[in-house]
């Protein structure tokens, strides 16, 4: 597949890197020369300028990508750019940081096909959405990190909690949230947990025991 990567800071740059390494063509997009330096040093193909402008992403090959993923901490340049793309047939995936108000998430949600939390889902979130949303796909980041997906028993401390009160050990974070047989799709902060959902947490290795406990007590 072919992908379009705006922003190469540190979502962007660990995006490329698994996407890359996955054998998939990705080519970086930055207004930041040094960024785009950084990028044509690890060996990446790069346009530099400002994604909101379509001509910067055409010469990226917009028009003949699969998806585009815009990382950069600007809101608005990165939902004009999954404007670009969805113009063109893109699958558009849009970073919004952690502390998004509702009605932003509203204002963008239905306009893009996936929206990310860098700060919450890390690289690894990112490179899955951009890859259609399949959660078989997520490869291990690092050696330090992995994804399990655990089913909230009854018991569980987790019952009744939204997914923003949720503490898990390791600082392990819930990706995505499911009903019973339903399929696992990427939640808002105020959904409510309840015995028998499905929930995909990526966390540290070391702890992803004492999460499942957590979530899925063996007292339950």
């Amino acid at each position: 597949m072919r992908f379009v990567i705006v922003g190469y800071g540190r979502v962007g740059s660990r995006t490329t890197r698994v996407l890359a390494e996955e054998g998939h063509d990705v080519i970086v997009v930055d207004i930041d020369s040094d960024r785009i330096d950084r990028a044509v040093g690890d060996g990446f193909d790069t346009v530099h300028g400002d994604a909101a402008d379509e001509a910067v992403l055409l010469d990226a090959g917009i028009d003949t990508a699969d998806a585009i993923g815009t990382f950069t901490p600007d809101l608005n340049v990165n939902f004009a750019a999954c404007m670009v793309g969805a113009h063109h047939g893109c699958r558009t995936v849009l970073r919004i940081d952690e502390d998004y108000r509702q009605d932003i998430y509203e204002k963008y949600a239905a306009d893009v096909d996936e929206i990310v939390y860098p700060e919450r889902l890390g690289a690894a979130g990112a490179k899955t959405a951009l890859l259609g949303g399949d959660f078989n796909v997520v490869a291990d980041l690092t050696e330090s990190l992995q994804l399990t997906v655990v089913e909230i028993a009854d018991g569980s401390s987790a019952v009744g909690k939204r997914i923003s009160e949720l503490e898990l050990p390791g600082n392990a974070r819930i990706y995505a949230h499911g009903r019973a047989a339903d399929p696992l799709t990427i939640p808002l902060p105020g959904t409510e947990l309840a015995s028998g959902d499905e929930v995909a947490i990526i966390t540290e290795t070391e702890s992803a025991e004492e999460v499942r406990t957590t979530l899925s007590p063996a007292s339950s």
